[in-house]
């Protein structure tokens, strides 16, 4: 019985010690895998502020159309579409958007403080971003 715990204890105890070198390729390793993925991760984020933009300036794009569509003619200023709108026949709609959306944080470089609404007189718009090196504009 003595002899069987003495085997045990043995086998266990007999690990091998890591060498500095062993513990230099573990971190060799630790670095190049971190050298990978922070760049990565910048990207992602950078991808991230793009697509926000624009599913924000589509959402918008379809509240001023549909305000169009509703009181004939485009609105002024976004902020038309946060309250409600009655039109010459005094049908009531809206709010279209319960708030205007703000662009997204960071960037490089920063994207701008709001989004840019333009409107003509032939019925046309458009909805401008731009940050991080990228140029949105809808429709």
């Amino acid at each position: 019985m003595i002899d069987l715990w003495r085997k045990k204890r043995m086998i266990r105890s007999t690990g091998v010690p890591l060498t500095l070198i062993d513990l230099m390729v573990v971190v060799a390793v630790i670095g190049v895998v971190a050298a990978l993925a922070i760049p990565l991760y910048a990207n992602a984020e950078a991808r991230d502020r793009i697509e926000k933009a624009q599913s924000d300036l589509e959402m918008l794009a379809i509240a001023v159309k549909t305000y169009a569509a509703h009181m004939g003619t485009l609105p002024a200023a976004l902020t038309a579409l946060t309250s409600t709108a009655t039109n010459r026949l005094n049908w009531s709609a809206g709010p279209f958007m319960p708030l205007v959306p703000s662009p997204p944080r960071g960037g490089t470089p920063a994207w701008s403080a709001a989004y840019t609404y333009t409107s003509s007189t032939t019925g046309t718009f458009s909805l401008t971003a731009s940050g991080d090196g990228t140029t949105i504009t809808v429709p």
